[in-house]
């Protein structure tokens, strides 16, 4: 999901893997052009109520990928700023190997993400698999409710309507979480809160050793914060985090919450597409444990 037009070039990567950027976009379904306004205009509703009039609703049922189909012919012909199949197998099949019991999503949109990744969750690990999709628009986390209730979901996806920090912190303090962290981080909400939102994560102890984070939308618009303090070393990081001191909060820290420099990552590049035809990369991130 795109939903800013900060930025500018891609950062160099540490690894590079193309998954698709060489053999060319041939995604099953080609969305329609982006265009400048390219959400919040109604766009959303239509989905939602073209969805529940189509005459076979009855075969959607507990039928995510029927719904996810659905969804797509809907965005071949008004842009919908879904990850799209491409991006999204590459998430499905790592999410089947690592068979996360807690996720965090930020940013739903509409919710292909939730449905695709929710399901995914739930082959791999089973009813105890728990999805916490945050979204920040209550439009829009209404028809995620909706169809993740049509997918047959309703027990492993709970959706949160708010903003991002705010959830975080409340799911640590309630508690909510198996032993208080994260398995799996997908971030694709507002391109700034990126790196804010992880170091919250890392200060409240919430970042699980071995857990793994997916950021999207690494080359559209690009997020070279992010990939630069997921890819620092430990030495730098506490550079990075001294650098600021007395001269008032950074824009990607809130509360005093300046994340954890000891946390040490190990990142990959993945070359893909966005469902429009443009070209993109997630960077997936693996917690490797402090120190």
């Amino acid at each position: 999901m795109t939903k800013t037009t900060a930025t500018t070039d891609a950062p160099k990567p540490v690894t590079k893997t193309t998954t698709a950027g060489e053999g060319g976009f041939n995604a099953k379904y080609t969305y329609a052009e982006q265009g400048e306004t390219y959400y919040n205009d109604g766009r959303e509703l239509d989905l939602l109520s073209h969805i529940f009039s189509l005459p076979h609703l009855h075969s959607l049922r507990n039928n995510p990928p029927a719904i996810l189909h659905e969804i797509d012919l809907f965005a071949t012909r008004r842009y919908l700023m879904n990850i799209g199949s491409l991006k999204g197998r590459i998430i499905t099949t790592l999410l089947a190997t690592h068979a996360p019991r807690t996720s965090i999503e930020l940013g739903g949109y509409v919710g292909y993400s939730t449905i695709l990744f929710a399901s995914a969750v739930r082959d791999a690990v089973g009813p105890e698999a728990r999805y916490y999709c945050v979204e920040a628009n209550p439009v829009f986390a209404a028809i995620i409710m909706a169809l993740v209730d049509l997918a047959g979901l309703r027990d492993t996806v709970r959706v949160l309507v708010g903003e991002s920090t705010m959830w975080i912190k409340k799911l640590e303090q309630d508690r909510v979480l198996e032993n208080g962290k994260v398995d799996f981080l997908f971030l694709d909400h507002v391109k700034s809160m990126y790196t804010r939102d992880l170091k919250v994560l890392e200060s409240l102890g919430m970042v699980k050793e071995g857990a793994v984070l997916v950021a999207d939308n690494m080359v559209k618009p690009g997020n070279p914060e992010y990939h630069r303090w997921v890819n620092a070393a430990p030495e730098e990081k506490r550079g990075m985090v001294e650098k600021t001191k007395g001269r008032g909060e950074p824009a990607n820290v809130v509360d005093g919450l300046e994340g954890d420099p000891e946390l040490s990552y190990t990142s990959e590049w993945v070359e893909s597409w966005e469902p429009q035809g443009v070209r993109d990369a997630i960077e997936i991130t693996r917690v490797l444990g402090r120190g």
